[in-house]
């Protein structure tokens, strides 16, 4: 299966429109100073008033699946209560579309963008109860999207929501809490997995079910202790943390220990429900991690080390290789029975040239070499199902705004005009390949 993928705030637009709430990106974007370039998602890509015919662009480029987001304040304003038909309607009509172009629809729940509502009660995933409200959202999305959408992801890349919302401040709600508030929010999060897993069952019959973690292959920047210990803390952070509790029924004992006091509280039933049986794992991946030891996010002590070679404009290194490496890791340490790689680009200058077109020679051979990776794996038994490039066109990127394109389809987006560069041409022969 080969795919894009794109999620809501970033490309969907009309933000104030038939009923939608705010969301905690809405009040980020607009904050002075929080976003690299000044803008905001009020009219992104504008998707909303042209998903007919960005399914179009997407038959074009023949791929055979699309990942996006559903927004949870477009389908309930204040986070919980009245439904609000039109933004269900969207995607229903986004949903038959894309069935009768031939491409298979994968939702996802939750990609950042919670209703502030939600997070102006208790400090969003700070608060238990957020589980119910998620549980409640699930339940509206699924009773009328179940019957055709047949593969589901429940949260995407809980660490990130977790972590930069909550302790770093760089995403939204943009907060600098400490540790205790990223773990706490964390646990809720994937709580709010487990009881969003339960309710997909019953209302999507015969769907597959899964989470997007966002892993890194973790390399030590040397061989002294210190670089190991560091690399080996960071793994049991970003990646462990979060697989242990969905395939192992707890949290690395090691990092409990290590968290201390800040460490989430954790009551009878919690891991059970964390550990509701999914079908696939989904995982993005970008970069590899090279570590040694540092002052970053203590008591984590680590430090992210650039080794020499190419960079995205994101600053994040091309390493292909690592994609095929974090693929086996999981495969030789978990017993996860589906992979999909749900996220994977990159970052780079594009510039139209005079002819009307979009050559971008250096995501073309990123795109490429990570695919071939994608594929090395498979050949030697991760049970790896489909690919989702990233993204299905230029977007607002978070906390870069407009200034960083990831995009297979270019983005005038004074015009809006839509553009494929070479990548997506590039995809449309695998897409060839693949169907042959």
């Amino acid at each position: 299966m080969l795919g894009t993928a794109s999620a809501s705030y970033q490309i969907e637009g009309a933000v104030a429109e038939d009923g939608r709430g705010p969301s905690i990106w809405d009040t980020f974007s607009h904050t002075p100073g929080k976003i690299e370039d000044g803008t905001n998602g009020d009219k992104a890509c504008d998707h909303y008033y042209r998903w007919w015919e960005d399914v179009e662009l997407m038959k074009k480029l023949g791929v055979n699946a699309y990942r996006f987001s559903i927004s949870w304040s477009r389908i309930l304003p204040k986070g919980r209560g009245k439904i609000n038909n039109k933004g269900l309607q969207f995607y229903s009509n986004l949903v038959d579309a894309l069935l009768e172009a031939g491409i298979t629809p994968f939702a996802t729940l939750y990609h950042f963008d919670l209703p502030q509502a939600l997070q102006d009660e208790g400090g969003g995933w700070l608060r238990r109860g957020i589980v119910d409200d998620f549980e409640a959202y699930t339940d509206a999305v699924s009773v009328e999207l179940g019957d055709r959408v047949k593969h589901w992801t429940t949260i995407n890349e809980p660490w990130e929501l977790a972590w930069q919302g909550y302790v770093t401040g760089e995403d939204a709600p943009g907060l600098r809490l400490g540790n205790d508030a990223a773990l706490k929010a964390s646990h809720n999060i994937m709580l709010a997995h487990g009881a969003a897993v339960r309710t997909l069952r019953d209302n999507s019959q015969g769907a597959e079910l899964g989470i997007v973690l966002h892993l890194n292959m973790v390399e030590p920047a040397s061989d002294h202790p210190e670089a190991l210990a560091a690399a080996h803390r960071w793994e049991l952070c970003q990646n462990r943390w979060y697989m242990d509790a969905l395939y192992r029924e707890g949290y690395p004992s090691e990092m409990v220990k290590l968290f201390g006091r800040d460490a989430p509280e954790v009551i009878p039933g919690d891991m059970e429900q964390i550990h509701e049986q999914i079908d696939f794992l989904g995982v993005n991946n970008y970069r590899r991690s090279v570590v040694a030891a540092g002052n970053d996010l203590p008591p984590v002590n680590m430090r992210r080390v650039s080794p020499p070679g190419e960079y995205t404009e994101m600053g994040w290194e091309v390493h292909p290789e690592g994609l095929y490496k974090i693929l086996k890791w999981v495969h030789a340490n978990y017993p996860v029975p589906r992979v999909y790689v749900t996220e994977n680009g990159a970052s780079f200058i594009d510039a139209m040239t005079p002819d009307g077109k979009i050559h971008d020679v250096r995501r073309v051979a990123y795109l490429r070499d990570h695919i071939e990776n994608a594929h090395r794996a498979m050949r030697e038994g991760v049970p790896l199902k489909g690919y989702f490039a990233w993204s299905t066109m230029d977007n607002f990127e978070w906390a870069y705004g407009f200034s960083r394109r990831f995009g297979v389809v270019y983005i005038d987006f004074e015009t809006q005009r839509r553009t494929i560069k070479d990548s997506g041409r590039f995809l449309s022969k695998v897409a060839k390949t693949i169907r042959r």
